[in-house]
């Protein structure tokens, strides 16, 4: 699971940096990291939440 997150997320970058560079989008990554990091904590805690333990 943790192979097909990050190729999503790849994937992801890879559409909206060609959106970007296209002109069909006019969004600064900067101002999306300033706004929205708080959602990659979120993320990688959750994550961590449901990776399954050694001990379990």
């Amino acid at each position: 699971m943790r192979g097909n997150i990050a190729a999503i997320v790849l994937v992801l970058l890879g559409v909206f940096f060609l959106l970007t560079n296209l002109g069909l989008i006019s969004i600064s990554l900067r101002e999306v990291l300033r706004v929205w990091w708080p959602v990659a904590l979120i993320a990688v805690g959750v994550a961590l939440f449901f990776t399954p333990g050694k001990g379990r």
